[in-house]
């Protein structure tokens, strides 16, 4: 009797210890479980309140939101942004509300940046620029160039370098307009640039290192985003295929071939063939193709359809192709263009086939008065 009750006794200690453990097991489940799922609604309400505030501050701006998601939706999941403190800013420095919106429309990382970091970067930007109306109309026209990069110190460090290779002001000016990416390049691969065009200007046997790299960058301020093997590969090719001596060449690449440099080897030699092949079949020489092509660097830029069908369309309009090579700066002009100054010119008794070609190339306020011109000289006017 006294064992059964004993075991009676155990099983309902177990029993209850049983119902206990289930009992706080389910309690630490609803509490671990209810705080689980509490943090995450309460996250997943207080984010989207976020990303609304930042939404209405920039329509509220004049943002293009469309536009600016289209090209960087991810800064529309920043926990943090400065929208309004960028804003500020800007507009302590002279830029107006329009162009902060259009600026934020076009590159919405700019509102990721904080105004230390800005005021910094506004200061290095100032030892290059003269005055804060010149930057916020570089920014308006390529907002990357200055928003781009957060790192100060190395754009920071490029800028003291590149003045202490002999680069000036307006060369730099022109750096920082025109190729921004310059400042954000490691110091080292600008270093190795300056050192390659040293090498290169040596070798030619030009003396002063110093002007040869000032001509050369500011004639193709993209150099210094270029690598140094491309570079190479098109001064070997210039050379090669014209047989320059080093005169001529120094001539060139510090002159209208500068831009040659900076493009795809590939691009070049290909563009050069078809150039050949376009003149050889309307009967030019090897010298004349030459000939184009040095007083004429620019056609080697133009993609192989676009040269010929200029090509042909002057062609077809009587004009030769020795007027042509004589003057290839016509091929400045889109065919547009040059389809309505002929249409106009010829009514009003200009002669291509014996007057200058040039005119087809000129400003369009330069050419409307030559146009006035032909008009009141023309027989019967």
């Amino acid at each position: 009797m006294a064992s059964r009750n004993l075991w009676h006794m155990r099983s309902n200690f177990l029993l209850g210890s049983r119902c206990w453990i289930t009992q706080y097991s389910t309690e630490i489940f609803k509490s671990i479980s209810f705080r689980l799922f509490g943090m995450k609604c309460d996250n997943a309400d207080r984010e989207p309140l976020e990303k609304e505030d930042v939404l209405n501050n920039l329509v509220a701006m004049g943002v293009d939101i469309d536009m600016a998601k289209k090209r960087q939706p991810g800064v529309f999941n920043r926990t943090i942004t400065n929208e309004q403190d960028l804003q500020m800013f800007l507009l302590s420095k002279g830029a107006s509300k329009e162009v902060i919106a259009n600026i934020i429309s076009r590159y919405p990382r700019a509102i990721t940046r904080t105004t230390e970091s800005l005021s910094k970067r506004w200061d290095l930007w100032r030892k290059i620029m003269a005055s804060d109306l010149e930057i916020v109309n570089i920014l308006e026209r390529s907002p990357e160039s200055f928003f781009r990069s957060k790192n100060n110190e190395e754009l920071e460090k490029n800028i003291n370098f590149l003045y202490s290779v002999g680069l000036t002001g307006k060369c730099l000016s022109r750096l920082l307009t025109n190729a921004p990416r310059t400042f954000s390049n490691s110091l080292s691969l600008n270093k190795q640039m300056i050192k390659f065009l040293h090498e290169v200007c040596l070798s030619l046997g030009y003396s002063d290192p110093t002007d040869f790299v000032r001509k050369i960058i500011f004639k193709n301020p993209f150099l210094l985003i270029q690598s140094t093997k491309r570079v190479k590969a098109n001064i070997e090719f210039l050379q090669s295929t014209f047989t320059l001596n080093n005169k001529e060449l120094l001539v060139l690449i510090c002159g209208s071939g500068a831009g040659l440099l900076g493009l795809s080897n590939d691009y070049v030699k290909r563009n050069y063939e078809n150039i050949k092949e376009k003149l050889f079949s309307f009967g030019c020489t090897e010298e004349e193709v030459q000939k184009f092509v040095l007083s004429y660097p620019v056609a080697i830029f133009l993609a192989e359809k676009k040269f010929n069908d200029k090509i042909n369309y002057l062609i077809e309009e009587k004009i030769s192709i020795s007027q042509i090579i004589e003057n290839p700066r016509v091929l400045d002009s889109s065919i547009n263009t040059l389809k309505n100054r002929i249409k106009e010119l010829v009514p009003a008794g200009y002669n291509l086939n014996t007057s200058k070609i040039t005119v087809l190339s000129w400003s369009q306020k330069r050419y409307k008065a030559k146009l006035q011109k032909t008009k009141k000289t023309a027989p019967g006017a």
